[in-house]
């Protein structure tokens, strides 16, 4: 009977150890794993979801809070849509901190080619398509309002002109070249 005792022991001895073992290979894998993410991946499934997003300020001035549901994604931008009809595009670039996403993350890279490559001057463009008025706020928290002509390799241009009225060359007021690294969201009602 002995015997068997001790076999038994050394048997329950080893499973446990094999156990621990496995534990330890899975928290490793996981934290390898993590490695690979990226902020795209972790927010992907939160597409519907309500997140608070800070957002740089640019020097002097603090972070801005806007909330909203995100609606779409891309490689380096983001579109939220706030209560009523209004939406915010954020550059990643502006991006501090988000709030409210899911513990899910998505894999790695299966954004798909197309998404991948629609970066922040493409969803530019179809601003400038639409001819919306937008309030592009800069990082250092100026804030300018009018229509967006064109979007650059790294600039984009707005118009001023009263509001409600179209872009019309004779109600043009001021045309302003901004660089697109100092954009800190673009508001569209």
């Amino acid at each position: 009977m002995r015997w068997e005792d001790l076999f038994a022991d050394l048997e329950l001895q080893w499973e446990a150890a094999e156990a621990a073992e496995l534990d330890a290979e899975i928290a490793d894998r996981t934290r390898r794993e993590a490695g690979y993410l990226r902020l795209l991946d972790r927010m992907r499934p939160g597409v519907g979801a309500e997140v608070r997003c800070l957002l740089r300020g640019g020097p002097g001035a603090g972070p801005v809070a806007v909330t909203g549901r995100i609606s779409a994604l891309g490689v380096d931008w983001m579109l939220l849509s706030e209560a009523g009809l209004t939406e915010v595009l954020v550059p990643r670039a502006s991006l501090l901190a988000v709030r409210g996403l899911t513990a899910v993350s998505a894999t790695p890279g299966h954004e798909g080619r197309l998404a991948a490559r629609l970066d922040l001057r493409h969803v530019v463009r179809g601003l400038v398509r639409d001819r919306s008025v937008c309030t592009v706020t800069l990082l250092g928290g100026a804030a300018l309002t009018g229509t967006l002509l064109r979007v650059g390799a790294d600039f984009l241009e707005l118009a001023e002109h009263p509001l409600g009225e179209f872009a019309r060359r004779a109600d043009v007021r001021a045309g302003w070249t901004v660089p697109i690294e100092a954009l800190a969201f673009i508001r569209r009602s």
